[in-house]
Order: structure tokens, then C-alpha cells, then sequence
């Protein structure tokens, strides 16, 4: 997504770095207590690889230059050396649900990465919150997010979801089932039951199992063998191409729901379809890094030293958007 953005922003001198923490958080990611996290193991690996593979410019936690602005997808975790920074903070996907977890975060201001996404949008330390749509704007003006800096942008990666249908998948026709990372983010999840349901609505139909990427492979594996002997089992693939070829998806609780109900596939999940209905992102034909990057222009040559984005700035953007349209 961020490279996307900075691919309408040819104009100014982009860098990237995986995503890094500094304070007891930075301890634990060097002794490699984070690894299940965006923080360490694989996914730092997989940043590091497509940063290289792109040949994007790299600047390992912002230590080398001074920034005019920080572009980010999340604020569980606000580094230090950004904080005196204008920040465009991007929804990245589906928020989980309030637990016990995230109303200590809010109310008791226990750290936010607690609560994970649960709490995006919490901090306050950011100039502007782009989001995915009018759904999510009520959403997280519930949560507590200041009213003022929220703008729908739409996201990236969740904005053209009919592209998916173009795609050269070779299956068709099958039941497709998404897990999710519940119990690598410490939670719980009753995996068996969840299987013991995918077994009840699956019959003797095809399945396809798309592992998250953050899952124990092999512990998911065993599980699901144990059910299903000889279904197919992925870790990698593009999981949204797969449920364009789908009849239908049954999931737990991840963003690729959304791409399962704009395509009017038949969804089995965790979560409640009427609320994802009124979340579901704006789909502008894959316009939305156009309009991030917009954001991005305004807040820089906006005056210094203390920007205050409004709803007029909002306004003015979202109609010369519809203008466009």
C-alpha cells in the first residue's frame, strides 16, 4: 500500500523501512519475541525482500534524513523519531473487534498495541487518518478519533476489487476457507469447532485451505488433516484471486471477507454481515493512492509550523474528487 501512494508522488523523494519500535517494544523485537509480528521473523524477512526486489530506496527506521512527512499504516505503535513529524496515518484493512483488551486501551490507556487494530486510530499523534469508507469514518469516530482529521480516501488493495476476477488461478468452483492469525496475536481461537463447522457446510465439496500468512504452518496443518485428509492446503498465493474463483468463502475474522462480499459470493464467518455491509471499502476503481497521495501534498504545503487539518480541507479534496470521478 505505501508503495502504491508513492507511486503518485513522483514528485518528491520517497523512502521506505520495514516497520521497526523503539522502548521495551524495540528490546523485545531484537531478542525476537515479536517474530510473530510485522516486527520480526518472516514478515520482516518478506518487507526486506520486496523492498529489494522493487529496488525502492530504504532507510532502515527513518535514522538517516529528516522527513517532511511519515506516511504509515498503523499508530499501536508511535516511534519516537517520528513523533515531531507531520504523520498521514492509512487504514490498512479490517479492525477486530472490541475486546476487554481494547477498552483498557481506551478508557485506562494500557499501550494500544495491546488491543491491536482493535485501537487504530486511538493515538491522536497523527495530522490525518485516511479510511476506507463512511462505515469506517462512524467507526472510529465511536472509537474516540477526532472527528476533524478523518478523510475518506478509500484504501489501497481493497478499493478495485473486480480486478480479482482477472486472474489466472487455475481452480474454479470451490469452497475456499481463509483462517486467521487469532492465536499468534494471542487470543483464543477454538479451531476445532471452526473446522468441525467447515466440515458441516462443506460436505463432499471441493475446499481450498488459505493459511493467513501469519499462522504456525505446521501445527495448522495437523489440524486440518485431521478433518481433511486430502484437501488442498496453501500458505502463500494471492488469497483475493482465489475467492474471485470461488462459490464460496468461509472465513473466521480477516479483511479478505471484504472482497468476498463485493463480489456477491456466499460468506460463512465469525463476524456480522449487516455491520460489514455498512464497512465495506469504496470501491473508485483503484483510485485511492491518487487520492491518499493528495492528502499527503496538502498536509506538506500546508503552513508551518502547526498544520491543523479541518473538515474543509476534507471537503474541498473529496469534491474535486468527485469532480474527477
Amino acid at each position: 500500500m505505501m508503495h502504491k501512494i508513492s507511486q503518485q508522488m513522483g514528485d518528491f523523494d520517497c523512502f521506505f523501512t520495514p516497520f521497526y519500535a523503539d522502548g521495551i517494544i524495540g528490546v523485545a523485537a531484537k531478542a525476537g519475541l515479536t517474530d510473530f509480528s510485522i516486527l520480526g521473523g518472516r514478515h520482516r524477512k518478506a518487507t526486506e525482500s520486496y523492498l529489494q526486489e522493487n529496488r525502492l530506496q530504504v532507510d532502515f527506521g527513518g535514522k538517516g534524513r529528516k522527513y517532511d512527512l511519515v506516511v504509515t499504516c498503523t499508530d499501536l505503535v508511535i516511534q519516537k523519531n517520528i513523533r515531531n513529524t507531520k504523520i498521514v496515518l492509512v487504514q490498512e484493512g479490517m479492525t477486530e473487534e472490541e475486546n476487554f483488551l481494547y477498552f483498557l486501551v481506551r478508557y485506562l490507556k494500557f499501550p494500544r498495541f495491546l488491543a491491536n487494530t482493535a485501537a487504530t486510530g486511538l493515538s491522536n499523534t497523527y495530522d490525518v487518518f485516511c479510511v476506507a469508507s463512511q462505515g469506517y469514518r462512524r467507526l472510529f469516530e465511536r472509537k474516540g478519533a477526532n472527528p476533524d482529521k478523518i478523510i475518506v480516501t478509500g484504501i489501497p488493495n481493497f478499493d478495485n476489487i473486480i480486478e480479482y476476477t482477472h486472474n489466472n488461478f487455475p481452480l474454479h468452483d470451490y469452497l475456499l476457507v481463509a483462517t486467521s492469525s487469532i492465536r499468534e496475536t494471542m487470543k483464543f481461537d477454538y479451531r476445532e469447532h471452526f473446522l468441525q463447522k467447515v466440515k458441516e457446510i462443506a460436505g463432499d465439496q471441493q475446499i481450498i485451505f488459505k493459511l493467513h500468512p501469519n499462522e504456525n504452518l505446521h501445527r495448522a496443518t495437523r489440524e486440518i488433516r485431521k478433518y481433511f485428509p486430502d484437501d488442498l492446503i496453501v500458505q502463500d498465493g494471492n488469497v483475493h484471486q482465489m475467492i474471485a474463483n470461488s462459490k464460496m468463502l468461509i472465513a473466521q475474522s480477516s479483511s479478505v471477507i471484504f472482497t468476498a462480499l463485493v463480489l456477491g459470493k456466499e460468506v460463512y464467518s465469525y463476524l456480522d454481515h449487516n455491520m460489514l455491509q455498512q464497512l465495506l471499502p469504496l470501491q473508485n476503481n483503484g483510485k485511492s493512492d491518487e487520492r491518499i497521495a493528495d492528502v499527503c501534498r496538502q498536509l506538506i504545503y500546508s503552513p508551518q509550523p502547526n498544520p491543523k487539518w479541518n473538515r474543509a480541507i476534507s471537503g474541498k479534496l473529496q469534491k474535486k474528487w468527485e469532480i474527477s470521478s
